[in-house]
């Protein structure tokens, strides 16, 4: 299956910056939507996606330039460790802002893309957004979020688009970069190279129309967060 014009959030880092790498290999067109523009030569539109209403007109300016999306995966997240009492308030919201509202502001503005075009939206969930941790207040309440907002979406968009959740373990990513030391991982720790669960993104975007990979669960062989 083509993948023809695919939005990837947070494509300049991380796991969408493994996604828009593997997208553009599997011959399908990345298109990248994050704060920063990446190094790559695909299209790309500078955003900050916890302004939900600049994420929108940002996709609705890049679908104008492209011709429309055929897929979205949203991979753009962020997080603000530490207990309720201990994180300021302005980044603890921004972590919902970013992962939540953020998500649903991008799959609504391509909405009338996908539905034209039986299109598929891929959504990034986390371990942490089935198992709670302590300290990960706005992180996991985000991640539940996204959980919640996909399989409404699924069960409301059945039929007329393709809906998957993934659900990662730990990678090896930058994400954890400027954290407290007692929240990165130890130097040990078994994670996921992003590479790998970019494909499990491909899988779920390759399958024949009416087949649907709902849910992902990829996790390293070690990980502490599942089951």
């Amino acid at each position: 299956m083509t993948l023809g014009t695919v939005l990837v959030t947070g494509g300049s880092s991380g796991l969408g910056e493994a996604v828009v790498a593997a997208v553009a290999e599997a011959g399908g067109r990345p298109v990248n939507l994050d704060r920063a523009k990446s190094g790559a030569d695909v299209e790309q539109e500078v955003v900050d996606l916890s302004d939900a209403r600049a994420a929108e007109q940002a996709v609705h300016a890049v679908s104008e330039r492209v011709g429309g999306f055929d897929a979205v995966v949203t991979c753009a997240g962020t997080d603000a460790c530490g207990k309720l009492e201990d994180v300021a308030a302005d980044d603890w919201d921004r972590v919902i802002q970013v992962n939540l509202i953020g998500t649903a502001a991008v799959v609504r503005a391509a909405l009338p893309d996908l539905l034209e075009r039986n299109g598929h939206v891929v959504t990034v969930a986390s371990t942490l957004g089935v198992r709670a941790l302590s300290d990960a207040t706005a992180y996991s309440a985000s991640k539940f979020g996204v959980v919640g907002f996909t399989r409404a979406l699924a069960a409301e968009t059945q039929g007329r688009i393709s809906t998957t959740m993934l659900v990662p373990g730990g990678m090896h990513t930058r994400f954890f970069d400027g954290r407290d030391p007692q929240y990165m991982p130890p130097p040990d720790a078994k994670l996921n190279q992003p590479e790998n669960v970019a494909q499990t993104v491909l899988f779920a975007l390759q399958q024949p129309l009416g087949c649907e990979v709902r849910e992902l669960v990829v996790t390293p062989s070690v990980e502490g967060s599942w089951p």
